[in-house]
């Protein structure tokens, strides 16, 4: 580790801004890249399967899952794919 560089090893609490200012945006607009394919799009234009238990959400190029969105009841639950990066707009 480089000294510019320095980290400090922290509880999961010290994520708890950056979290919230990634997800406060419109996250149909973030750019997810596709860990098959390397294909990197707007959320917006993936391939959604969509029911009342789950959202499945597919890459356009090579229908690989990115990730589920589940509901269990009143909690949401995030199962990650193959989605790679997630970027902001």
């Amino acid at each position: 580790m480089r000294a510019e560089n320095a980290s400090s090893v922290v509880d999961g609490n010290a994520i708890a801004g950056l979290l919230a200012e990634l997800f406060a945006q419109d996250m149909t607009m973030m750019t997810g890249t596709c860990g098959g394919c390397g294909a990197a799009e707007p959320l917006a234009q993936s391939v959604v399967e969509l029911d009342e238990i789950a959202a499945i959400v597919r890459c356009r190029s090579c229908t690989h899952t990115l990730f589920t969105v589940l509901r269990d009841g009143e909690r949401l639950r995030l199962r990650i794919g193959s989605l790679v990066t997630l970027e902001g707009p």
